[in-house]
């Protein structure tokens, strides 16, 4: 049952765990060079950090964020996961680059090699979660989002956005039936498993396609369950371009009696959330009405950051959290 008439538009955010949200700002910040857009705190459990990360301005399809548990345990990887979130630069020489600063820093990162016709380098951050850099010098589709003018990275070599994002099951298709029949991706190809015996890797796009519009479908018949923990990646939400649009997808996934969360006000964007059948978590997020609601843009995530129903709560909050030092020297 596919929604008629509206189309989502890409990759809206990613959203991961993180133990620490000092050491996660250092390395989103000072090694990739992504600029904090947001630090406010989990709607739904407030002792947690909630830390947006993105281009200049934060732009929807640029925002990769994390909650803070401390506790959390390492993630455990295997199947109904988001197994893998790419990273867009701007050309193949870009990789080299950072393929000399992963390892300046010490971090963990594999050889420069071709997936699904793109140049990509993968690599993972300090607590194991996999990412992958991927080449727009021959992409079309969605643009890329600006980069942070104050970033230590260059800008003809920065993060520009989100690319495919990359989900790992056992059986692929109910999740093709979810991505193909009810959210409305195209199937755009396929390309060989990197792992020997299991299927070719399936290719889907949405909207304008191109980089910021992929999700790449691995079947892995190998591996347990995924345990989500620190590390790990807990849900992918896809661009809708307003309120208007997103009650409407709502009364679609009503209407194939598909469970979700129904309406959700998150203030820098409206929401709804459902799994689909391997049970990974997507959410439906609008574009606006973004991060500068209630900061200046030259001041983004310098400060707590709370919604208004969260504002008279601010001093129970702020004492329960664990200070992040953005000021820079």
């Amino acid at each position: 049952m596919q929604q008629q008439g509206n189309v989502l538009r890409g990759i809206h955010h990613v959203s991961a765990i993180t133990a620490s949200g000092p050491d996660n700002y250092k390395f989103y910040t000072e090694v990739l060079g992504l600029r904090l857009v947001k630090k406010t705190v989990n709607q739904d459990d407030t002792s947690m950090y909630h830390l947006f990360y993105g281009d200049e301005t934060g732009s929807p399809g640029t925002e990769l964020t994390f909650f803070e548990i401390p506790m959390a345990a390492p993630n455990r990887e295997g199947v109904s996961s988001i197994s893998a979130t790419s990273l867009r630069v701007s050309s193949d020489h870009s990789l080299q680059y950072w393929k000399e600063r992963l390892a300046s820093f010490g971090v963990e990162h594999d050889d420069i090699m071709v997936r699904a016709g793109r140049h990509t380098l993968a690599f993972r951050d300090k607590e194991g979660q996999r990412f992958i850099l991927v080449s727009d010098e021959r992409n079309s589709g969605v643009a890329g989002g600006t980069p942070w003018a104050k970033s230590p990275v260059p800008a003809e070599h920065a993060i520009i956005g989100l690319g495919p994002v990359h989900l790992t099951v056992a059986n692929p298709e109910p999740t093709d039936l979810i991505l193909t029949s009810v959210l409305g991706f195209r199937r755009r190809g396929r390309y060989p498993a990197l792992v020997e015996g299991q299927p070719d890797i399936l290719v889907y796009e949405t909207g304008e396609g191109g980089t910021g519009a992929e999700i790449h479908l691995e079947t892995r018949t190998d591996l347990p369950r995924e345990r989500q923990g620190r590390g790990g990646v807990h849900h992918v939400a896809f661009r809708v371009a307003d309120e208007k649009e997103l009650r409407e997808w709502t009364e679609h996934l009503n209407k194939a009696r598909i469970g979700n969360s129904g309406f959700v006000e998150r203030y820098y964007f409206q929401s709804l959330y459902f799994r689909e059948p391997n049970g990974i978590l997507f959410e439906l997020a609008t574009d606006g009405p973004g991060f500068a609601t209630d900061e200046e843009l030259e001041h983004l995530g310098e400060s707590l950051s709370l919604p208004p129903f969260l504002e008279p709560h601010r001093v129970r909050i702020e004492a329960g959290l664990k200070p992040i030092d953005t000021s820079k020297e």
